[in-house]
């Protein structure tokens, strides 16, 4: 039930969801506090007034200000009415670059659109638990002891067959490490590097400053590459000494969503075979393309100048700690004395699980069924933007599990503090910007794989709500 009504010069567009009327007008109050269509100390009407303008009993009313008084949302007082608290700004340090500030209510935000989660809610439990078993009855003993540290022989002999029909990399089974995790790899890459004496290793304008810290902690400088309209200028890299490795998203660049043109990848590579540096490439949700075929792992275009990594964080689950690195023939041994004499990170319960889980098809199936989910989010991310902000641009590829909405020069802040005030958890696209880059675009780096279903409704007209 919707009711738009203005009693003591506050229009409130108060609606009420569900049948719970009390709930739904508390929740109503809450939110055009929130919004700011309830300033402090504007008064409201009295129970019986807006219960007659809303039409329900004076008593549901009087209870909804009676709970939101108690809660400190409203103040009453004898002559005086019932008013909106006049609650002080709390101080806060000095904001992270990009980061959007604290929301003014306490609590969690009520929806999330933030980047880099897939549909937890999806993961395939059954089909899991029915490889699991598979496994289980299968091991051999000696599964269950240290062993190998590039990883259990059956995953990495399931992942060289899958990688080289669904992501046209060249994978051999003694090629493979596996790792929990991306950063884990990244981590172990760190350090072979800096064995080899590099200095530096070239990433990207945009990306995830968990990967810079990283690096940097391993000692290596990071220089970013320009930026321009077709992505990454790999060809800057002739311009750049002393650069040993080079860390690219190329199938689905994070955070701004473009795929690097073939121009680009070749030019990556000759920098590669010419100067003996490294391709460290991040193939993070490489299987979720949505308007044609995924493109193919840069890694197939010379498999011993690109280390390939990839992950099933985005396409299962995070909590699975599962990722693989696909080696050149000369870093398997560095890469493996790196990790340790034994396989310490990763569970060789969970690495038959999931070689079994790809050998069965269960793993095709989830991605087919996950790729369809995905795109129909995205679909209706991009048709609610364009109806409610039609000057706001869905920017990138469709792919992935997160969209680029571009906005206005200088306006990505003041949307961040608003969606702070609707309950809306989102990050900027400053947030990813690289150290050395200056400010020249302002957007919001939206994820739409992680609200539930009951909550992606609410999510996007929260959302939008915000747009300028």
């Amino acid at each position: 039930m919707a009711n738009d009504w203005a009693t003591f010069g506050a229009d409130l567009h108060l609606e009420l969801r569900g049948a719970k009327l009390r709930t739904g007008l508390m929740d109503a109050l809450r939110e055009a506090v929130r919004s700011g269509r309830l300033e402090a100390g504007a008064r409201l009407p009295s129970s019986r007034s807006l219960a007659a303008d809303l039409g329900v009993a004076r008593n549901t009313v009087a209870d909804a200000y009676a709970e939101l008084v108690a809660e400190g949302w409203l103040t009453a007082r004898q002559g005086s009415g019932t008013r909106v608290a006049r609650r002080a700004a709390p101080r806060r340090g000095p904001a992270p670059r990009g980061a959007a500030p604290a929301r003014p209510a306490s609590g969690r935000p009520t929806y999330s659109l933030k980047a880099g989660v897939p549909d937890l809610a999806s993961f395939p439990r059954a089909e899991w638990l029915k490889a699991s078993r598979r496994a289980l009855t299968a091991a051999p003993h000696e599964a269950f002891g240290y062993g190998d540290p590039r990883g259990r022989i059956e995953l990495r002999t399931a992942l060289a067959e899958y990688l080289a029909r669904a992501r046209g990399v060249y994978a051999r089974p003694e090629r493979i490490v596996i790792c929990s995790g991306f950063v884990h790899g990244l981590m172990l890459m760190g350090q072979v590097l800096r064995a080899r004496r590099a200095r530096e290793v070239a990433v990207e304008s945009y990306g995830l400053d968990v990967h810079w810290d990283l690096l940097t902690r391993a000692g290596l400088r990071l220089p970013a590459l320009p930026l321009d309209a077709r992505g990454t200028r790999t060809e800057a890299l002739e311009d750049l000494r002393g650069v040993g490795a080079v860390l690219l998203t190329a199938a689905h660049q994070f955070p701004l969503g473009g795929a690097l043109p073939p121009d680009r990848r070749a030019a990556v590579v000759d920098w590669a075979r010419a100067s003996g540096g490294l391709v460290l490439e991040d193939d993070y949700d490489g299987e979720f393309r949505y308007d044609r075929q995924p493109v193919g792992a840069l890694q197939g275009l010379d498999p011993e100048r690109v280390v390939y990594l990839g992950t099933s964080s985005k396409s299962l689950a995070p909590g699975l700690r599962l990722a693989w690195m696909v080696l050149p023939e000369d870093l398997v041994d560095e890469v493996t004395a790196a990790k340790g004499t034994v396989d310490w990170v990763s569970s060789a319960f969970d690495q038959l699980t999931f070689a079994e889980f790809l050998a069965s098809g269960a793993y095709d199936r989830h991605v087919r069924a996950m790729r369809l989910r995905y795109r129909r989010r995205r679909d209706q991310l991009v048709e609610a933007v364009a109806t409610h902000s039609p000057q706001t641009r869905a920017s990138g590829i469709a792919a992935g599990l997160h969209a680029v909405l571009e906005l206005p020069p200088g306006t990505e802040p003041e949307v961040l503090r608003s969606a702070a005030w609707q309950g809306l958890a989102l990050l900027g696209l400053n947030r990813f910007r690289h150290p050395e880059v200056p400010p020249t675009l302002d957007g919001l780096v939206v994820g739409y794989a992680t609200p539930p279903d009951s909550g992606w409704n609410g999510a996007l007209r929260a959302l939008c709500r915000v747009l300028p």
